[in-house]
């Protein structure tokens, strides 16, 4: 099991305050260098803000200076990555239109946007400047790489490690730690002879290893006065079969990721997570990334996993639909409607949801897709189910959804 990362949330102000950014990273230094020492290797170490309309004063023309003042702090405190937070519903229009723009002016920077929280329902306006900057982003790059540094929220809450839809509340600064940790549910399943002894030993390596980890943050944030916000367990995976959480849902299932099964073993494996206990923030489910995983991508290459089958999955268990590569020709109408099933299927369950959707421009349904990433698996371009949306949903509404009660 690896740290994926140590995210510092914090408001860094604007003009950035140099102070703010230094103390995150000694913080961030100091905690990688203590979970070094037991054992762990942390991959990275990111900062996330207050959510970037707030901070520049709903002013666009401010943005891009704003992304790239954070980003060069970040630099000189060997802070690795930075998410500006999201655009809400309710902010203007060009203070989503403005994200491409960020994205584009650097290279390590991260942005979000909200379609859908308990508050403004489904935003239908929100959801399509989402679609657009998603449609804009894949054009960045020749590869559509730049989508890697959006994503849409629904009913996200602040404080999840993970980027890009890692944001701050903008109360006193708080670290929280996401995790890499598929191999555990692979162990544990491989080491079992029943269901129940399955469950039994994921639960105790899941509190075993998040005991570790939260004594060693609690005390490096002790020492300097900040609250530990606590871990994202996500179970998230690495491009290798035996780090794999479709390797573990294989294991569970004896059936193919996206065949018959996979549904109640996604929801074996989210149930038990939640049978564990220790101080979780963020999503704390099941990641199904499909460009991260060795064996998601096999099968979505294979044509056995589709868009739909994985938001299915996110009924029970999941995070949305994270690095989901689309047809370069998708238009923003198709997008729109994927994200509006991310945001209704998020507030009808009171879960948190994303979408990281990555066009890939040249390219179409079935065909192959690689980088040259270490993080990322070959696969092929998933065919999505949409063409659109029309009807009431062609309106600039937004629609309330009570989470369901029965």
């Amino acid at each position: 099991m690896n740290i994926r990362t140590l995210t510092y949330l914090v408001d860094p102000s604007f003009p950035v305050m140099a102070d703010r950014i230094a103390a995150a990273g000694k913080v961030l230094s100091s905690m990688k260098s203590a979970l070094r020492d037991a054992g762990y290797t942390v991959q990275v170490m990111r900062l996330a803000s207050t959510p970037f309309p707030l901070i520049v004063g709903g002013d666009a023309a401010k943005v891009v200076s704003f992304a790239q003042d954070l980003e060069a702090a970040c630099f000189v405190n060997e802070i690795d990555y930075a998410a500006i937070g999201p655009a809400r519903p309710g902010d203007a229009p060009e203070l989503f239109t403005v994200i491409p723009e960020a994205i584009s002016a650097t290279q390590n920077i991260m942005a979000s946007a909200i379609i859908a929280d308990p508050l403004a329902g489904v935003s239908l306006p929100a959801v399509r400047l989402a679609a657009a900057i998603i449609h804009r982003c894949a054009t960045l790059a020749p590869d559509g790489f730049g989508n890697l540094r959006f994503g849409a929220l629904a009913n996200v809450p602040p404080g999840t490690p993970f980027v890009p839809a890692a944001y701050h509340d903008g109360h006193a600064p708080i670290v929280s730690v996401g995790v890499e940790a598929a191999d555990l549910a692979v162990s544990a399943f491989d080491q079992a002879a029943s269901l129940a002894e399955a469950r039994t030993t994921l639960i105790h390596h899941v509190e075993t290893e998040a005991q570790k980890i939260s004594q060693i943050a609690k005390r490096i944030g002790g020492v300097r006065g900040l609250q530990f916000g606590g871990i994202d367990f996500s179970l998230a995976p690495y491009p290798e079969t035996s780090r794999s959480i479709g390797t573990a849902l294989e294991r569970l299932s004896g059936s193919k990721v996206g065949e018959h099964g996979t549904l109640a073993a996604a929801a074996f494996i989210a149930d038990a997570l939640g049978r564990t206990r220790f101080k979780n923030v963020g999503f704390s489910g099941l990641f199904l990334p499909v460009f991260e995983d060795a064996v998601l991508a096999a099968r979505a290459a294979e044509g056995v996993l589709t868009t739909n089958d994985l938001l299915l999955y996110s009924s029970v268990c999941g995070t949305g639909l994270d690095t989901v590569p689309l047809p370069g020709d998708i238009t923003v109408e198709a997008l729109a409607a994927i994200l509006v099933d991310v945001g209704a299927l998020a507030l009808r369950l009171n879960k948190p949801l994303t979408a990281r959707l990555m066009p890939i421009p040249g390219k179409k349904a079935g065909d192959a897709v690689a980088f040259e990433f270490p993080y990322f698996a070959p696969t092929c371009v998933l065919a999505p189910r949409a063409s659109g949306l029309g009807g009431l949903f062609a309106g600039n509404e937004a629609f309330d959804l009570a989470p369901r009660s029965r």
